[in-house]
């Protein structure tokens, strides 16, 4: 695996849009999942995503490449892919209402950061995050299996013209 910089901070929404697409299809195979062409097609929408979306812009660009794909496909495959901890769930801050959107996960835990005026969102990863959560570890006791951080404030775009 290539090293990971010490930090990075996405240029668009989404830092960690994977490399090689079928990331996600390719671990649901390796857990002995049954792949149908419908859930297929949804693997296809996250992998892809340079965004987060919610399940109604899931399901749309699904439906582009398949009319076939319902909101319950949607939404059951979504489920699986939280069961087995392959993506998750956010509400970034509800910046945008009381959708909820979906990410699939990249080598490294990230930080959401939202801009509360324009709802910019961008993800941060840092080493120093990766410390953080050791020692969060250590002095706690516990394995860490879920991590999620958003932080809010206002973008230079609109302190400037504010």
């Amino acid at each position: 695996m290539a090293q990971t910089a010490v930090r990075r901070v996405s240029t668009g929404e989404r830092i960690n849009v994977h490399d090689k697409p079928g990331q996600l299809q390719k671990q649901l195979a390796n857990r002995s999942i049954r792949l149908t062409r419908q859930r297929r097609v949804v693997l296809q929408v996250m992998d892809n995503a340079s965004r987060h979306l919610d399940a109604g812009e899931i399901l749309e660009r699904a439906q582009k490449i398949d009319p076939q794909i319902t909101r319950v496909t949607v939404y059951r495959t979504l489920d699986l892919l939280k069961h087995h901890g392959l993506i998750d769930e956010l509400d970034l801050l509800h910046l945008r209402g009381h959708r909820h959107y979906y990410e699939s996960h990249g080598p490294r835990d990230h930080i959401h950061v939202a801009c509360l005026r324009c709802g910019k969102v961008r993800e941060f990863e840092s080493e120093l995050y990766e410390q953080l959560k050791k020692q969060i570890e250590q002095d706690c006791g516990m394995e860490i299996s879920v991590a999620r951080t958003e932080v809010g404030g206002y973008c230079k775009n609109c302190r400037d013209s504010g």
